[in-house]
């Protein structure tokens, strides 16, 4: 661990010296741990401030990328079926779970995954997602290495979770939990912020920082071992979708394309999602408040929309062009936000507007950074119930509905 005098030179050279301030009225343990959490900050990524900027300025050349589609995907599933079985049974693919938010808009203080949307009957939003993951896992007649990203903030109670419910069934020796990569936050004039007089404030890296949280957790090298050449990355709260899809995969490598993304065709030209397309010529993904009003309602020759299907958060990428990723630099987006923080007379605040930034990578931006990546489209209402809100669109009141629309008893 690094000496206070060394921690001193570190913060005067990113003019961060009020990190500090209490150090003198802390105890031994409060010390040792705020010259931790100093020595593990990346202080580099401070200088993204420089640089913030509106980033659809520095967007290219937008076009549509054509996608497997679901008439595609029934005239070939046989194949595809196959294929993507054949690589599972080969131990081939695993899959990660990004899990590392709390339930805080749906109301509740524990992880999101933990939340119960049962009606008659307890159904977590974890244990859907490893229901579906078990369907795969029966047909292979194979398990698959789930590695589920958490937070510093929801790490132990996640964990706990999982270990409380017997793994929802599945086998406890695939499941691996790795904590996300932490970012600092700042206020509008580059001043880290404080939560206490030993606790610099935090927050997790993005969900583009699964790769780095991964690697740097030794599980990427563990998955290598096993012979995984492909991972499935999906997020927590879409309880319908399907996890490590034998036709998505196997639709994946028989196209020879780095990755593939998962996407429903949108529905209605208006519709706020990102959009799985080309940047010149590189797949990318183009928000919808970044699309202009032409492409936003260009057609092709057969009347469809031309940038068509929106993505919904689950890919696969090739380990192997992940890995060369790996050495290259995300892009760092500075986002404003609402934080928490000790003031200069020791109060702790709660914002009721954004009072500073939050530094965040974004798996968008993986995509961008591979060569191909082949649009799979799903159908929506068999594959995408996100729950984002209490009630209203993307809630819990809407997913319950999918789900019984899917024959999931509530």
């Amino acid at each position: 661990m690094i000496t206070y005098n060394e921690a001193k030179s570190i913060l005067s050279e990113y003019k961060q010296e009020h990190l500090l301030r209490y150090y003198d009225e802390l105890n031994d343990n409060e010390r040792a741990d705020l010259l931790s959490q100093i020595e593990n900050i990346d202080f580099s990524i401070l200088n993204n401030l420089e640089n913030k900027s509106d980033t659809s300025s520095k967007r290219g050349k937008f076009e549509p990328l054509d996608a497997v589609t679901i008439a595609d995907i029934e005239k070939n599933s046989a194949i595809y079926r196959n294929t993507g079985i054949e690589a599972i049974k080969a131990n081939k693919v695993a899959a990660v779970l990004l899990a590392g938010g709390q339930g805080t808009r749906l109301g509740s203080d524990k992880p999101k995954g933990m939340y119960n949307i049962g009606i008659t009957k307890e159904l977590f939003i974890f244990e859907c997602l490893i229901n579906n993951l078990m369907k795969v896992v029966h047909e292979a007649d194979t398990w698959i290495h789930l590695c589920v990203m958490t937070s510093e903030k929801n790490n132990e109670d996640t964990v706990n979770f999982f270990k409380e419910k017997n793994f929802f069934g599945y086998n406890s020796d695939y499941v691996h939990f790795f904590i996300q990569e932490m970012a600092p936050s700042v206020d509008f004039s580059g001043k880290i912020f404080m939560e206490s007089k030993s606790k610099i404030s935090s927050s997790p890296n993005g969900n583009g920082g699964w790769y780095t949280s991964l690697e740097r957790a030794g599980l990427m090298s563990e998955l290598k071992t096993y012979g995984v050449e492909w991972i499935n990355v999906f997020a927590v709260d879409n309880v319908l979708q399907q996890i490590a899809d034998p036709c998505f995969i196997g639709a994946v490598i028989n196209s020879g394309s780095q990755s593939g993304g998962k996407v429903v065709a949108k529905a209605d030209p208006e519709e706020r999602v990102g959009v799985l397309c080309l940047e010149d010529g590189m797949p990318s993904i183009v928000e919808y408040y970044e699309m202009t009003d032409e492409m936003i309602t260009l057609r092709t020759d057969d009347g469809e929309l031309a940038y068509k299907y929106g993505v919904i958060l689950n890919y696969l990428f090739s380990l192997s062009k992940l890995e060369e990723i790996g050495s290259l630099a995300m892009p760092v987006h500075v986002v404003d936000k609402k934080i928490p923080y000790m003031d200069e007379n020791g109060n702790f605040i709660k914002p009721d507007k954004p009072n500073g930034h939050k530094f965040e990578t974004l798996v968008l931006d993986m995509v961008h950074m591979h060569d191909t990546c082949i649009p799979y489209e799903v159908v929506r209402n068999k594959e995408f119930a996100p729950i984002k809100n209490p009630d209203g669109i993307d809630s819990v009141v809407s997913a319950r509905k999918l789900l019984e629309e899917n024959d999931v008893v509530l």
